[in-house]
Protein backbone atom coordinates (compact mmCIF):
# COMPACT_ATOMS: atom_id res chain seq x y z
CA UNK A 1 0.00 0.00 0.00
CA UNK A 2 1.58 3.05 -1.12
CA UNK A 3 -0.10 5.10 1.80
CA UNK A 4 1.23 2.75 4.36
CA UNK A 5 4.84 2.91 2.65
CA UNK A 6 4.80 6.73 2.98
CA UNK A 7 3.48 6.56 6.58
CA UNK A 8 6.15 4.02 7.56
CA UNK A 9 8.81 6.90 6.02
CA UNK A 10 7.67 9.62 8.18
CA UNK A 11 7.52 7.50 11.09
CA UNK A 12 11.25 5.73 10.67
CA UNK A 13 12.36 9.17 10.22
CA UNK A 14 10.57 10.02 13.52
CA UNK A 15 12.85 7.60 15.18
CA UNK A 16 15.41 8.59 13.91
CA UNK A 17 15.18 11.96 16.25
CA UNK A 18 13.83 10.45 18.97
CA UNK A 19 16.29 11.26 22.37
CA UNK A 20 18.85 10.79 22.70
CA UNK A 21 19.11 10.75 18.95
CA UNK A 22 20.49 14.47 17.16
CA UNK A 23 17.11 16.68 16.65
CA UNK A 24 16.89 18.09 13.26
CA UNK A 25 17.29 22.11 13.55
CA UNK A 26 14.46 23.78 12.41
CA UNK A 27 13.93 26.56 9.38
CA UNK A 28 10.54 27.70 10.81
CA UNK A 29 7.74 27.09 12.92
CA UNK A 30 7.20 24.14 14.68
CA UNK A 31 4.54 22.23 15.95
CA UNK A 32 4.23 20.15 18.92
CA UNK A 33 1.93 17.22 19.88
CA UNK A 34 2.01 15.79 23.04
CA UNK A 35 0.59 12.48 23.97
CA UNK A 36 -0.08 11.82 27.52
CA UNK A 37 -0.58 7.77 27.48
CA UNK A 38 -0.88 5.17 29.85
CA UNK A 39 2.47 3.59 29.83
CA UNK A 40 4.16 6.66 28.19
CA UNK A 41 4.10 10.21 27.63
CA UNK A 42 5.71 10.82 24.14
CA UNK A 43 5.98 14.50 23.01
CA UNK A 44 7.06 15.03 19.01
CA UNK A 45 8.25 18.47 17.14
CA UNK A 46 7.38 18.73 13.86
CA UNK A 47 8.89 21.17 11.13
CA UNK A 48 5.81 23.37 9.78
CA UNK A 49 6.67 21.18 6.30
CA UNK A 50 5.62 18.08 8.17
CA UNK A 51 9.56 16.80 8.60
CA UNK A 52 9.57 15.06 12.77
CA UNK A 53 12.58 16.93 14.00
CA UNK A 54 12.67 15.64 17.10
CA UNK A 55 10.85 13.10 20.26
CA UNK A 56 10.86 12.41 23.85
CA UNK A 57 9.42 9.39 25.39
CA UNK A 58 9.19 8.59 29.29
CA UNK A 59 7.52 5.76 30.69
CA UNK A 60 4.66 6.41 33.24
CA UNK A 61 2.04 5.66 35.51
CA UNK A 62 -0.20 9.00 35.24
CA UNK A 63 -3.68 7.86 33.34
CA UNK A 64 -5.70 5.07 33.67
CA UNK A 65 -7.98 4.00 32.10
CA UNK A 66 -7.57 6.71 29.03
CA UNK A 67 -7.84 9.29 31.95
CA UNK A 68 -5.16 11.26 34.07
CA UNK A 69 -5.22 10.38 37.69
CA UNK A 70 -1.54 11.96 38.44
CA UNK A 71 -2.10 15.40 37.30
CA UNK A 72 0.95 16.31 39.20
CA UNK A 73 2.85 13.91 37.52
CA UNK A 74 2.02 14.60 34.00
CA UNK A 75 2.56 17.82 34.37
CA UNK A 76 6.26 17.39 35.63
CA UNK A 77 6.67 14.78 32.72
CA UNK A 78 5.34 17.44 30.15
CA UNK A 79 7.67 19.80 31.35
CA UNK A 80 10.60 17.69 31.77
CA UNK A 81 9.87 16.57 28.00
CA UNK A 82 9.35 20.31 26.26
CA UNK A 83 12.10 21.85 28.31
CA UNK A 84 13.86 19.28 26.64
CA UNK A 85 12.82 19.65 23.18
CA UNK A 86 13.54 23.76 23.19
CA UNK A 87 16.86 22.68 24.75
CA UNK A 88 17.33 20.35 21.77
CA UNK A 89 16.17 22.31 19.09
CA UNK A 90 17.29 25.69 20.23
CA UNK A 91 13.82 27.56 19.71
CA UNK A 92 10.94 28.89 21.66
CA UNK A 93 8.11 26.22 21.25
CA UNK A 94 4.96 27.75 22.08
CA UNK A 95 2.11 26.01 20.36
CA UNK A 96 0.70 22.15 20.79
CA UNK A 97 -1.57 19.86 20.36
CA UNK A 98 -2.56 16.52 22.65
CA UNK A 99 -5.18 13.98 21.98
CA UNK A 100 -7.33 11.72 24.57
CA UNK A 101 -9.15 8.23 23.85
CA UNK A 102 -12.92 8.85 22.44
CA UNK A 103 -15.64 8.93 24.34
CA UNK A 104 -13.74 10.39 27.28
CA UNK A 105 -14.16 14.31 26.35
CA UNK A 106 -16.24 15.07 29.41
CA UNK A 107 -13.22 16.70 32.04
CA UNK A 108 -10.22 14.54 30.24
CA UNK A 109 -9.75 17.34 27.94
CA UNK A 110 -9.83 19.86 29.91
CA UNK A 111 -7.28 18.35 32.21
CA UNK A 112 -5.20 17.15 29.11
CA UNK A 113 -5.12 20.78 27.85
CA UNK A 114 -4.25 22.33 31.14
CA UNK A 115 -1.34 19.76 31.76
CA UNK A 116 0.20 21.27 28.41
CA UNK A 117 -0.42 24.94 29.29
CA UNK A 118 1.40 24.27 32.65
CA UNK A 119 4.05 23.36 29.97
CA UNK A 120 3.80 26.97 28.63
CA UNK A 121 2.01 25.58 25.66
CA UNK A 122 -0.70 27.32 23.93
CA UNK A 123 -3.12 24.35 23.00
CA UNK A 124 -4.31 24.25 19.55
CA UNK A 125 -6.52 21.47 19.66
CA UNK A 126 -7.59 17.82 21.38
CA UNK A 127 -8.28 15.15 19.02
CA UNK A 128 -8.84 11.55 19.66
CA UNK A 129 -6.40 9.18 19.09
CA UNK A 130 -7.62 7.19 16.77
CA UNK A 131 -8.21 10.09 14.74
CA UNK A 132 -4.72 11.30 15.29
CA UNK A 133 -3.40 8.19 13.92
CA UNK A 134 -5.86 8.15 10.65
CA UNK A 135 -4.12 11.50 9.53
CA UNK A 136 -0.17 9.80 9.74
CA UNK A 137 -1.15 6.82 8.42
CA UNK A 138 -3.19 8.94 5.12
CA UNK A 139 -6.71 6.29 5.80
CA UNK A 140 -9.70 7.30 4.14
CA UNK A 141 -11.76 4.41 4.63
CA UNK A 142 -10.82 1.28 7.19
CA UNK A 143 -10.77 0.99 10.53
CA UNK A 144 -7.70 2.65 13.10
CA UNK A 145 -7.81 0.88 16.04
CA UNK A 146 -5.27 2.53 18.80
CA UNK A 147 -3.88 -0.37 21.59
CA UNK A 148 -2.54 1.23 24.35
CA UNK A 149 -1.81 0.95 27.58
CA UNK A 150 -4.80 1.09 29.37
CA UNK A 151 -7.33 1.61 26.35
CA UNK A 152 -8.34 0.18 23.27
CA UNK A 153 -9.51 3.38 20.68
CA UNK A 154 -11.61 2.36 17.37
CA UNK A 155 -12.68 4.54 15.02
CA UNK A 156 -14.30 4.15 12.03
CA UNK A 157 -13.46 6.13 8.86
CA UNK A 158 -15.66 6.05 5.56
CA UNK A 159 -14.41 8.89 2.57
CA UNK A 160 -12.09 10.48 5.18
CA UNK A 161 -14.64 10.91 8.01
CA UNK A 162 -15.07 9.64 11.34
CA UNK A 163 -18.19 7.90 11.08
CA UNK A 164 -18.16 5.89 14.59
CA UNK A 165 -15.44 5.71 17.52
CA UNK A 166 -15.59 3.98 21.14
CA UNK A 167 -13.08 3.22 23.45
CA UNK A 168 -12.49 -0.04 25.49
CA UNK A 169 -11.10 -0.22 28.96
CA UNK A 170 -8.22 -3.14 28.24
CA UNK A 171 -4.78 -2.70 27.21
CA UNK A 172 -0.93 -3.73 28.25
CA UNK A 173 -2.05 -3.13 31.37
CA UNK A 174 -3.78 -6.40 31.21
CA UNK A 175 -1.04 -8.20 29.39
CA UNK A 176 1.35 -7.07 32.50
CA UNK A 177 -1.39 -8.31 35.13
CA UNK A 178 -1.55 -11.95 33.04
CA UNK A 179 1.97 -12.19 32.72
CA UNK A 180 2.46 -11.28 36.62
CA UNK A 181 -0.22 -13.60 37.70
CA UNK A 182 1.34 -16.46 35.93
CA UNK A 183 5.18 -15.36 37.27
CA UNK A 184 4.52 -14.63 40.29
CA UNK A 185 6.02 -11.71 39.29
CA UNK A 186 5.69 -7.53 39.90
CA UNK A 187 3.37 -5.42 36.99
CA UNK A 188 6.52 -3.65 36.26
CA UNK A 189 8.89 -6.44 35.74
CA UNK A 190 6.18 -8.31 33.45
CA UNK A 191 6.01 -4.89 31.67
CA UNK A 192 9.59 -5.15 31.47
CA UNK A 193 9.17 -9.06 29.83
CA UNK A 194 6.51 -7.82 27.71
CA UNK A 195 8.69 -5.12 25.86
CA UNK A 196 11.34 -7.76 25.38
CA UNK A 197 11.25 -8.81 21.82
CA UNK A 198 13.21 -11.78 22.32
CA UNK A 199 10.76 -12.99 25.64
CA UNK A 200 7.97 -12.14 23.69
CA UNK A 201 7.19 -15.30 21.91
CA UNK A 202 7.58 -17.84 25.41
CA UNK A 203 4.82 -15.40 26.82
CA UNK A 204 3.00 -15.34 23.71
CA UNK A 205 0.86 -18.22 24.56
CA UNK A 206 0.36 -16.58 28.15
CA UNK A 207 -1.07 -13.79 26.84
CA UNK A 208 -2.85 -14.64 23.84
CA UNK A 209 -6.29 -15.22 25.49
CA UNK A 210 -6.34 -11.48 26.20
CA UNK A 211 -5.30 -10.48 22.76
CA UNK A 212 -8.11 -12.32 21.43
CA UNK A 213 -10.48 -10.55 23.64
CA UNK A 214 -8.69 -7.36 22.70
CA UNK A 215 -9.78 -8.60 18.99
CA UNK A 216 -13.34 -10.28 19.75
CA UNK A 217 -13.98 -6.33 20.90
CA UNK A 218 -12.41 -4.48 18.21
CA UNK A 219 -14.61 -7.42 15.69
CA UNK A 220 -18.22 -6.45 17.73
CA UNK A 221 -17.03 -2.65 17.28
CA UNK A 222 -16.78 -2.55 13.60
CA UNK A 223 -19.68 -4.71 12.60
CA UNK A 224 -21.91 -3.51 10.38
CA UNK A 225 -19.74 -0.71 9.02
CA UNK A 226 -18.62 -2.56 5.77
CA UNK A 227 -15.10 -2.15 7.20
CA UNK A 228 -12.50 -3.85 4.70
CA UNK A 229 -9.25 -2.87 6.39
CA UNK A 230 -8.10 -2.57 9.87
CA UNK A 231 -5.02 -0.49 11.11
CA UNK A 232 -3.01 -1.42 14.29
CA UNK A 233 -1.50 1.37 16.31
CA UNK A 234 -0.16 2.07 19.96
CA UNK A 235 2.89 0.52 21.72
CA UNK A 236 0.98 -2.96 23.06
CA UNK A 237 0.33 -3.63 18.99
CA UNK A 238 3.87 -4.41 18.61
CA UNK A 239 3.96 -7.25 20.61
CA UNK A 240 4.62 -10.63 18.69
CA UNK A 241 1.55 -12.20 16.98
CA UNK A 242 -0.99 -9.57 18.08
CA UNK A 243 -1.16 -8.68 14.61
CA UNK A 244 -1.57 -12.77 13.96
CA UNK A 245 -4.45 -12.88 16.49
CA UNK A 246 -6.20 -9.72 15.00
CA UNK A 247 -6.56 -11.35 11.30
CA UNK A 248 -7.57 -14.73 12.82
CA UNK A 249 -10.44 -12.88 14.75
CA UNK A 250 -11.86 -10.49 12.13
CA UNK A 251 -10.74 -11.97 9.41
CA UNK A 252 -9.91 -8.72 7.64
CA UNK A 253 -6.92 -7.05 6.45
CA UNK A 254 -4.61 -6.53 9.34
CA UNK A 255 -2.04 -3.77 8.82
CA UNK A 256 0.48 -2.31 11.42
CA UNK A 257 3.11 0.22 10.41
CA UNK A 258 6.93 0.60 11.66
CA UNK A 259 6.86 1.50 15.26
CA UNK A 260 3.08 1.84 16.09
CA UNK A 261 4.21 3.62 19.62
CA UNK A 262 4.91 6.85 17.79
CA UNK A 263 2.07 7.00 15.15
CA UNK A 264 -0.39 8.59 17.38
CA UNK A 265 2.06 11.13 18.91
CA UNK A 266 3.19 11.46 14.97
CA UNK A 267 -0.51 12.52 14.51
CA UNK A 268 -1.30 14.61 17.24
CA UNK A 269 1.84 17.07 16.01
CA UNK A 270 0.48 16.95 12.31
CA UNK A 271 -3.05 17.59 14.53
CA UNK A 272 -1.27 20.98 15.77
CA UNK A 273 -2.67 24.10 13.88
CA UNK A 274 -0.29 27.38 12.94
Amino acid sequence: MRELERANALIAALAERMAPQPALPPTGPVRVGVDVGTANVVSVALGADGTPLAGEITPARVVREGMIVDYVGAVEIVRRQISSLRARLGVELTRGASAIPPGTEAGNAKVTRHVLEAADLEVTTIVDEPTAAARVLGIKDGAVVDVGGGTTGISVLRDGQVIYTADEPTGGTHLDLVIAGRFGISTEEAEALKRDPEEQPKLFPVVRPVLEKMATIVRRHIEGYGVQAVYLVGGTCAFSGFKRVMEEEIRLPVYLPLHPLLVTPLGIAMSCAG
